[in-house]
């Protein structure tokens, strides 16, 4: 039986004769019997890419007749669509009757003017106003290439102002700034970079796109990556932030504060913001904030004098008064001091022999205390930072430099010095045209090394210490004058 029977048509078909659609079936099916879908004509694109558009536009035709109006020119002007298309130009309803002449004149040029034309003048709204625009005009050609209308978008200007001062700032950021910028990507690498930012990294602009900012940075990247991980999900903060860093140089390492603002950057067509990245924007302020270190360490070290001068003051044994500003001058600045005697004449012949006089705890923190065992002589190899000073009779600084933790621990032992000692300050202690002996201060591996600013600071101590035991030497002298 054939498939027409079966579904009880009328119509009979031949045993070899295929069979046709039947009346009313508009043609193929999707698999699920429904009809596939039709996409949008020419018209309906071309309407929804008009009001899609985020500028207004109009066309005429090679009369000057309206025939495109999008919804943005709606909505600047109020003249829908269905009451601007089909009039003839703008006179008496888009533009004032007296500029009509002028501004029809200026648009229909642009159909035989090549490339596009751009003019600036004044539309009527619907509701009287005016509205300075600029715009952009270009010819329509047709399928023989002669111009058969033309289009105009415009926007207010204003608005167009407001973008071409937005790229010019920009365009002046990776310019021309006296400030580091960097876009940030949000995968957190250099996406854009100014010439002021690249010179801080110590590199060109192109060679920071897409690097990862630990390859940038010996130290400080986790915190910056912290920073930048916090915009992207939290926002800009509130005030800048200044980060402590170093930057790969051929040179080695260089610290530099960077006082730094953040951004976070978000893309203005999407309906909800979605992060592209960070704007970094930084500035150099190392000069600054080690000139205010130093002022405030200057003003600790100066008050911590003036205490301990105090203290010892109220100290009715020259030797203690030593003591005292042995442990005034350590805080803030090392974590042992020594304090040794030169036996003898320092100025007679051979090299100068010392003794222990005082010290501070080397287990742990605690006042320095006199050793109980002076006029034993101390067993200091030759070229040992305390003998040297003794014959300067100036300051010396040592260190065990980079070196692995079992040799900076044999060379502290070699000099006699707690086993966590690496960097070593001696100051000669002198008083009266003679040298008294010297204080030595010592610091672990967490510290930095000595600078010519600790040794004037180390000076300054030395000289009230020294002060202290020679009073103290007076006294014994008087007194043993006294018993004879």
């Amino acid at each position: 039986m054939s498939a027409s029977r079966r579904s009880g048509t009328t119509d009979e078909l031949g045993p070899d004769e295929p069979e046709r659609p039947g009346r009313g079936d508009d043609g193929p099916k999707t698999p699920g019997g429904a009809q596939p879908p039709v996409g949008p004509d020419g018209a309906d694109l071309l309407a929804a890419l008009l009001d899609g558009m985020d500028a207004a536009l109009c066309a005429f035709d090679g009369d000057g007749v309206v025939t495109h109006w999008n919804r943005e020119a709606e909505r600047i002007l109020g003249w829908s669509a269905q009451e601007a298309v089909g009039r003839r130009g703008f006179a008496g309803w888009a533009v004032r009757e007296a500029d009509a002449a002028d501004i029809e004149g200026r648009l229909m040029a642009a159909m035989h003017a090549p490339g596009r034309q751009v003019h600036e003048f004044a539309l009527l709204t619907k509701d009287g106003g005016r509205v300075l625009v600029r715009t952009q005009s270009a010819a329509v050609p047709g399928p023989d290439g002669k111009p058969t209308g033309l289009y105009c978008a415009f926007s207010e200007v204003h608005a167009q102002i407001d973008l071409e001062r937005s790229i010019a700032l920009s365009e002046a950021l990776f310019d021309d700034a006296s400030w580091g910028v960097v876009l940030v990507d949000a995968d957190l690498r250099p996406a854009v970079v100014n010439a002021h930012a690249a010179r801080a990294l110590g590199t060109s602009r192109t060679a920071l796109l897409g690097r990862p900012l630990g390859e940038l940075l010996t130290r400080g990247a986790e915190e910056l990556e912290n920073a930048l991980t916090h915009v992207l999900a939290e926002g800009a903060p509130p005030a800048p932030a200044e980060l402590w860093v170093g930057v790969r140089t051929p040179d080695g390492e260089k610290r530099r504060c960077w006082r730094s603002g953040f951004l976070r950057l978000a893309s203005p067509l999407a309906e909800e913001p979605v992060p592209l990245g960070v704007g970094w924007i930084f500035q150099d302020v190392t000069a600054a904030k080690q000139g205010e270190q130093e002022a405030s360490l200057l003003r600790f070290r100066a008050n911590q004098l003036h205490r301990a001068g105090r203290a010892a003051a109220e100290c009715e044994d020259p030797t203690e008064a030593a003591t005292v500003h042995l442990d005034f001058a350590l805080a803030g600045f090392a974590d042992h001091a020594l304090v040794d005697r030169v036996m003898g004449d320092a100025e007679g012949a051979g090299p100068p022999r010392l003794m222990r006089v005082a010290a501070t705890p080397s287990g742990g923190p605690g006042p320095s205390t006199l050793t109980g065992h002076a006029g034993l002589p101390l067993r200091y190899p030759d070229g040992h930072p305390a003998l040297q000073c003794v014959a300067r009779a100036g300051s010396v600084r040592a260190g065990s430099g980079s070196v692995p933790a079992d040799e900076a621990r044999a060379w502290a032992r070699t000099r006699q010095w707690p086993e966590d000692t690496v960097h070593a300050l001696c100051a000669v202690l002198r008083s009266r045209g003679r040298t008294l002996g010297v204080v030595t201060f010592l610091r672990g591996g967490g510290r930095t090394p000595f600078e010519r600013s600790d040794a004037n600071y180390a000076e300054d101590v030395a000289v009230r210490i020294s002060s202290a035991l020679d009073l103290a030497d007076l006294t014994a002298q008087t007194a043993e004058r006294g018993e004879d």
